[in-house]
């Protein structure tokens, strides 16, 4: 039994073990295989889930391959190596062979907008040392769960070798441990607070040398190509390989004139291409490239060096020079504090002081967002720097070259996301469809010439004639007339557009979203008033603060601020000056008498009276010992100082009413604080509170330094509330009304309290004084409760009352009794906080909330690029005007981003405008509006003008006949040319009307007025033919095998009335109100098209002999007056037939209405534009939203369940 027993106890620690083991082996072979399977695949995603993602896929050489391909190069000539120029996949689908990426030499890459591009793949190899590559790049050890780290390594081996490729100024390195190629990371990614402070003291010339290898140079370089080089690659685009192409073809057939001519356009169209492609680049490189400098690094214990900043890599601990400098590269403060200049980044001028790392932060993990008010940005001015004693002012290298913020930024402006706008889309199927008419036409011709025994060179130099007329080369430049002309109205009004092609996109805006600082409201703040407690209550508005008597409250304004002197001003933030100013104390930065204040520098503010200056005794002085400073995410900021002549140091702190009072011990705070606080923010005043304390009296100098914010930002004493005006500008109410009238949607996205942006937005218009705001108010889960809103109507401000209740507010709603839920029009007013919690927990409403939403209030920058992208997916074209910083990306996301700097910033936004106001916006839609007019009237206006030549030879060719040489050169240079770029002469509306212009063009109404048109085109030709047939004296031309019959009555009939048929397509399609200028004000346009008119009247009915033989044109003084007469009657009665084709039927609103029918009968409705539509209908249609309710997320949770019947009792909503 014992034995048994001990078999037992033997089995039963075995068998455990043993399923461990082969857990653990199982374990160890799916990873094996994992391994083995990423080994062997030839393709991976990068960057997952980011809008950098994309496909890539592995390609190596091929000698067979490039055989072949040698071959082709050979037999086509070398054409097919312009098809590797246009379609960059074919040089891996031509010349390579798929592979794995382990052995790969080439990448193919595949963006999320389907376009293709090429990565070479390099190698690398250096001596080994510490802290360069991680592990795995080098070594098979990998954790697939953590990302690459590239700034650990410690490795046995003598070299270390990486591959590598760059993309679009990001490298990507291979790591052999997981098998794929991973964006190289620095220590802005992955790094505790603490490391950077404790484990960087400096990099020895030889590590930092390795990591220059790997992180290549500290440059931001913007390319300058060549004029040489940016003329083959202009030459390379297809429109001019077309071009070329067909001046070969007119050549061929003795075209000499002509081919002439289109060639010496070409050259000059080129050109002027080239110039204005080289001024923007050596604009932009000049903007971003900093001049070569010098800085010092540490190279360990107290042992420094002067390098180049471009030989700067991520770890190496700089030191800062006193006279400041402008960053090369992203790095953290470790020691001392730093004055900077961000306009580059912010557009905004005003100085921020950056502060070290501190150790409440060791355990948060680095991130130059997260801790911005301790980072330096690359591209900043660093102004002033502040340290103590003898210590350097430090700071750790945490990002280089294009990975820094500024890099970033130049990045977005090189490689920006492609366009996708609909009428281009539209105008490429468009040209497929004329190209398919020249494949008809072609058929036709070869018939025709087969039949007629033509030489088969002749037929094939027809036949590809065809496709020069009916697709004509001057297509893409004059689509771009009326953009240039836009661009170049709104550069002589001070907006400047980096992106033209963006200006069509504001021609069919719906909706336009405004920062509110800056954009909507001055930029500077006025001082309402401060309202101080006495006898714990508030004892009214103090309208002059500096009437106030020296205490706690005015010291408190005098000290609570991060102002500093910089060339002998005053400079910081604007609220900051606004309250220190109305003190009128005075500021005084470091000097050299500083014993009173022990070893310590600070600045010291005093009030300025007589007794100040004069007295003997000491006079009242105050010491700023430490600041904390403001930050968004505690809403509040705080310094320590220490009143000369009296013991211990205080503590002021100012912030947002509702921090600062729940800091505050509650009986200092007043009974009527809630009341006050809502009495003046519902009306859109700002509101600071101050509070006060004092220190314990041992708190030494040092201990203050060290202390955090939490040990002493507590049990403070409510000393009052400071109320400042932010005051709309003047032409915010205007512009709104404006935009209101032509039915453009206007939303404001602010970082601003919800209170004061809703008070703004109804005193600008956007809300109307009837309409109701509902706010939002959506909270994360906790352990008790999921995810909810609460829907609630905010107040609304009225002169007689304080208070606005739903009851007062309701008696002025009208009630629909067929619908009693639908009342007056409402708006959403949401937090950033409830908008995170709606995207997380309820995304099911956000289409709801970005459609009703007009106030987005307390938005990070994060949040406002994606209301910009959430309003997108539901079909808006979204524009956005903002002045700063936090509006970046969000103006890049924008199909239209108007930024009010004029700092480099603004560069990353594609219209920069120097009109300080809104009404930027009303001109670039204006302007929007006319530039897209008139590239859809120049599109129909070539397309027609390619049909009618395109019937005229065709006419032509039945009878073995052709235009001459003169006569293609003067309608398409003469009439055509001239015209289509006076076309877009005509300037921008007036006004914004409610009505959009066309977004399509293959819109039921384009098509039908252009078939419609060509339909009069051919009636008419035929008809002057027909004409000519039936006269007693007309012989038909002679069939000339060797040569074009050009000289002959058939050609000079269709020639001239033909040249009629331009003028008259030209005046049909080139409309004025209510997008354009009416058609008389552009008077060159109107000169030229009078002046065709009676030049081509002239050569008919007042023939004169040399201009005939220059045109080749038979002798019309020959015959009749009434045959020519007839002809007149022709082309002045096609010119009726098209404009009351144009005007009278196409643009009637009967007509519109019964093709819009029409299209929506077929389904060809555009379901993403019409998805918002949708919404707005389903929400009138509905008694939503719930408001005096609560709407609860899913109940999954077990303990919620027996909560639900009593949450529907309380009139919750429950969504599943």
């Amino acid at each position: 039994m014992e034995r048994l027993g001990d078999e037992d106890a033997h089995c039963d620690i075995n068998v455990p073990d043993t399923f461990l083991l082969l857990d653990s082996t199982d374990r160890m072979f799916e990873r094996s295989l994992n391994g083995y399977n990423r080994l062997l695949s030839d393709h991976t995603y990068l960057n997952k889930d980011t809008d950098e993602e994309f496909l890539c896929y592995g390609y190596k050489a091929d000698r067979c391959k490039e055989g072949l391909f040698l071959a082709l190069v050979v037999l086509t000539g070398g054409l097919i190596l312009l098809l590797l120029q246009w379609r960059p996949q074919m040089v891996c689908y031509l010349r390579k062979r798929r592979c794995s990426l382990n052995h790969a030499d080439t990448l193919l890459l595949q963006d999320t907008y389907k376009q293709y591009s090429l990565a070479f793949i390099e190698d690398k190899t250096f001596p080994q040392s510490k802290d360069i590559l991680p592990s795995s790049v080098t070594t098979g050890e990998s954790d697939d769960d953590s990302p690459t780290d590239t700034s650990q390594l410690t490795i046995s081996h003598e070299e270390i070798k990486f591959r590598y490729f760059d993309h679009q100024h990001v490298r990507y390195i291979w790591n052999r441990g997981s098998q794929m190629f991973s964006k190289l990371k620095d220590l802005s990614e992955g790094t505790k607070c603490v490391k950077i402070q404790e484990s960087y003291h400096g990099l020895s010339v030889r590590e930092q040398k390795q990591k220059q290898v790997v992180y290549g140079e500290n440059t931001i370089e913007v390319e300058v190509k060549s004029y040489w080089r940016l003329f083959i690659e202009e030459v390379m685009n297809p429109f001019y390989v077309f071009q070329i192409a067909s001046i070969i073809l007119w050549l061929c057939d003795n075209y000499y004139y002509y081919a002439a001519c289109i060639l010496f356009i070409s050259l000059v169209s080129v050109g002027i291409s080239l110039y204005e492609t080289k001024r923007q680049s050596v604009t932009l490189h000049d903007m971003v490239t900093t001049h070569a400098q010098t800085i010092g690094v540490c190279r360990g214990e107290e042992e420094y060096e002067d390098i180049p900043t471009g030989e700067l890599v991520p770890g190496d601990v700089i030191t800062i020079p006193q006279h400041g400098c402008v960053m090369t590269c992203d790095a953290v403060l470790i020691t001392g504090t730093c004055i900077v200049n961000e306009s580059m980044l912010t557009g905004e001028s005003v100085p921020v002081t950056k502060t070290p790392l501190t150790h409440q932060e060791d355990e948060e993990m680095y991130s130059p967002d997260l801790h911005k008010r301790h980072t330096l940005f690359s591209g900043t001015q660093i102004l002033q720097t502040r340290f103590y004693g003898n210590s350097k002012v430090k700071a750790v290298v945490v990002r280089t070259g294009f990975r820094t913020a500024k890099g970033e930024l130049v990045r977005a402006i090189l490689f920006p996301k492609p366009l996708d706008f609909k009428f281009y889309r539209d105008a490429m199927k468009f040209i497929l469809f004329l190209g398919c008419m020249a494949a008809l036409g072609m058929t036709y011709s070869i018939i025709i010439y087969v039949r007629q025994g033509v030489y088969p060179l002749k037929i094939v130099v027809r036949v590809l004639d065809i496709i020069t007329i009916i697709v004509p080369p001057a297509l893409p430049a004059a689509m771009t007339v009326g953009t240039v002309f836009a661009q170049s109205r709104l550069k002589k009004k001070g907006i400047y557009c980096i992106s033209p092609p963006r200006i069509n996109f504001c021609g069919r805006l719906d909706v336009f979203c405004f920062d509110k600082t800056g954009t909507l409201t001055e930029d500077g703040l006025d001082m309402l008033g401060v309202l101080p407690i006495k006898n714990q209550g508030f004892c009214g508005v103090v309208e002059d603060p500096s009437m106030l008597e020296v205490g706690p409250f005015i010291t408190c304004m005098a000290t609570c601020h991060s102002l500093t002197i910089i060339d002998g001003e005053l400079s910081g933030d604007p609220l900051d000056l606004i309250m220190f100013n109305s003190t009128k104390w005075v500021l005084e930065e470091p000097g050299k008498d500083t014993s009173k204040f022990d070893t310590i520098m600070p600045t010291v503010v005093r009030p300025c009276t007589k007794d100040t200056f004069t007295s003997d005794v000491n006079p009242f002085e105050v010491g700023i010992i430490r600041q904390f400073t403001f930050s968004s995410s505690v809403q509040r900021m705080s310094v320590i100082t220490r009143t000369l002549s009296q013991d211990g140091m205080e503590l002021f702190c100012k912030g947002a009413p509702e921090k600062i009072a729940s800091l505050c011990r509650p009986e200092s705070v007043p009974q009527e604080f809630q009341d006050i606080l809502h009495r003046y923010t519902i009306q859109g005043y700002r509101v600071i509170a101050v509070a006060h304390k004092k220190l314990d009296p041992k708190l030494t100098w040092h201990q203050a330094q060290r202390v955090s914010r939490d040990k002493v930002e507590f049990d403070m004493t409510f000393l009052g509330m400071m109320v400042l005006q932010n005051k709309l500008k003047m032409q915010t109410k205007p512009a709104i009304h404006k935009l209101k009238e032509a039915k453009i949607r206007t939303v404001m996205v602010t970082g601003d309290m919800i209170q004061t942006a809703i008070s703004v937005a109804r005193n600008c218009g956007m809300i109307p004084v009837k309409d109701r705001v509902i706010i939002i108010e959506a909270s994360p889960p906790d352990a008790h409760h999921p995810a909810s809103i609460k829907w609630v109507t905010a107040e609304t401000p009225d002169e007689g009352t304080d208070h606005y209740t739903d009851s007062d507010y309701m008696e002025d709603v009208h009630i629909d009794l067929e619908n009693p839920h639908k009342t007056q029009n409402f708006h959403f007013a949401v937090s950033g906080h409830s908008f995170g919690v709606l995207t997380t927990h309820f995304p099911e409403y956000i289409p709801r909330v970005v459609v009703k939403g007009t106030v987005f209030a307390r938005m990070s920058p994060d949040q406002k690029l994606q209301l910009i992208e959430d309003l997108q997916n539901i079909g808006y074209n979204v524009g956005m005007c903002g002045d700063g910083a936090n509006d970046c990306e969000a103006l890049k996301a924008a199909h239209a981003g108007i930024s009010l700097s004029e700092a480099e910033a603004s560069v990353a936004a594609p219209f920069t405008s120097r009109i300080p106001n809104i009404e930027c916006v009303l001109q670039v839609m204006r302007e929007g509006r006319a530039a897209l007019v008139t590239s859809f009237g120049c599109f129909k206006y070539m397309a027609l003008y390619s049909f009618i030549q395109y019937v005229s030879v065709l006419i032509l060719y039945t009878f073995d006949a052709n235009l001459a040489d003169m006569q293609f050169l003067y309608v398409d240079l003469v009439i055509t040319t001239s015209v289509a770029v006076l076309m877009g002469y005509s300037g921008a509306y007036h006004k914004l009307v409610p009505k959009q212009p066309p977004g399509s063009l293959v819109k039921p109404s384009n098509l039908l007025s252009i078939i419609a048109q060509i339909l009069l085109v051919i009636i008419f030709q035929i008809s002057a033919f027909l004409y000519l047939y039936y006269q007693p004296w007309y012989k038909p031309v002679k069939k000339n095998l060797d040569a074009d019959n050009t000289y002959c009555w058939e050609t000079t009939v269709i020639f001239l009335v033909s040249t009629y048929q331009y003028i008259a397509s030209a005046f049909v399609f080139s409309k004025g109100p209510p997008f354009r200028q009416p058609i008389y004000i552009n008077v060159p346009f109107l000169l030229t098209l009078c002046t065709l008119f009676a030049f081509s009247t002239y050569l008919l009915m007042l023939p004169y002999k040399p201009i005939l033989d220059f045109f080749t044109v038979m002798p019309l003084g020959t015959t009749t007056v009434e045959f020519r007469s007839v002809l007149l009657a022709f082309s002045v009665g096609f010119i009726f037939a098209a404009c009351i084709l144009e005007y009278l039927i196409m643009d009637v609103k009967c007509t519109e209405k019964c093709l819009s029918s029409c299209s929506h009968c077929c389904g060809k409705g555009d379901e993403q534009n019409d998805q918002y539509r949708k919404i707005q209908n389903e929400i009138e249609l509905s008694n939503w939203p719930p408001v005096g309710q609560v709407t609860y997320a899913a109940l999954n949770e077990p303990h919620v369940e027996i909560e639900e019947e009593l949450m529907r009792s309380h009139g919750a909503i429950l969504v599943n």
